[in-house]
C-alpha cells in the first residue's frame, strides 16, 4: 500500500528529535567539562613539577639560581619519577621546602642549577675568581680560589671543556631554621687536558670525555628578599 502520510508531518518529528538529541549530547559534554575542570576558587591544586621535556630554555642570566615567581606541587603519589627533576628521596624535603616558600619552583630551579653548573665549572677552569664569587659562598669560593693558587704555583693551565650534562637531578632538600639547602647530583661528560709552563701535556686528553659524577649543594635564606641561590658544597658522588 502507498504511503498517504503527508510529507510535513513525516519531516516535523524528526527534526524536533534531531534539536532534542543534539541538546542532550551538548548537556552531556557540558558535564563532563565540568567534572574535569571544575569551578576555580582560588584554592586549587598548584601545577605539577614540570619534567625536563617540559622546561623552557634557560635565559642567559640564568646561572644566578632564581627560585622564580610560579609556585609548582610535588605530583600526585604513584606518578612515575622518570623524567622528574628530583628522586624520589627528595620529595619529603621537597614538599617541606613548598610548605615553607610557596614560590619555589623546582623546575625554574634545574634550569639555574644545570647553568651554574657549567658557568661554574668554565670559571674556575678560567681561574674567573669574579665570577665565582658571584656564584659561590664563602667557604666555597675560598676552596675554588686555593686550588687555582695552587695551580698557578705548578705553573699549569687546564684546556677542560664541559661536553654535556647527561642527567642533573635534586637527591635531597634540607630545611634548618630559615636556611634551606638543595642537593644536586650531576652526570656530565669533561674533556680534560692539564698542560705545564711550557704548553707540555702532561695529564688526560685531547680525544677521550671524562665521566664526571658530582654532587653540589646550594643554599638560600628562605624568605630572604635574595632570590638567589650560592653553591654551599661540592663532592664526588
Amino acid at each position: 500500500m502507498a504511503d498517504t502520510v503527508p510529507v510535513p508531518y513525516r519531516i516535523l518529528p524528526v527534526t524536533a528529535f534531531s534539536i532534542v538529541l543534539l541538546a542532550m549530547i551538548a548537556a552531556f559534554l557540558g558535564m563532563r567539562l565540568y567534572s574535569v575542570l571544575g569551578k576555580r576558587t582560588g584554592h586549587e591544586q598548584e601545577p605539577v613539577l614540570p619534567r625536563r621535556d617540559e622546561r623552557a630554555a634557560p635565559s642567559p642570566m640564568s646561572g644566578r639560581l632564581d627560585d622564580g615567581e610560579t609556585s609548582a606541587a610535588l605530583p600526585a603519589a604513584g606518578t612515575s619519577g622518570a623524567g622528574l627533576v628530583y628522586e624520589p628521596a627528595a620529595e619529603a624535603g621537597l614538599r617541606q621546602l613548598l610548605a615553607a616558600d610557596r614560590h619555589f619552583d623546582a623546575g625554574r630551579f634545574m634550569e639555574g642549577a644545570e647553568a651554574a653548573y657549567r658557568m661554574i665549572l668554565e670559571a674556575f677552569w678560567a681561574a674567573d675568581r669574579d665570577t665565582l664569587r658571584d656564584l659561590c659562598d664563602d667557604d666555597s669560593y675560598e676552596g675554588f680560589v686555593e686550588a687555582i693558587e695552587a695551580r698557578d704555583a705548578r705553573g699549569e693551565k687546564l684546556e677542560n671543556r664541559l661536553i654535556g650534562v647527561d642527567s642533573a637531578k635534586i637527591t635531597a632538600v634540607e630545611i634548618n631554621r630559615s636556611e634551606a639547602r638543595i642537593t644536586v647530583r650531576y652526570q656530565a661528560d669533561i674533556s680534560a687536558v692539564t698542560r705545564d709552563a711550557d704548553g707540555k701535556m702532561i695529564a688526560g686528553s685531547m680525544s677521550d670525555a671524562t665521566q664526571a659524577n658530582d654532587l653540589w649543594t646550594f643554599r638560600r635564606q628562605v624568605g630572604s628578599s635574595d632570590p638567589n641561590w650560592l653553591l654551599d658544597e661540592v663532592e664526588a658522588a
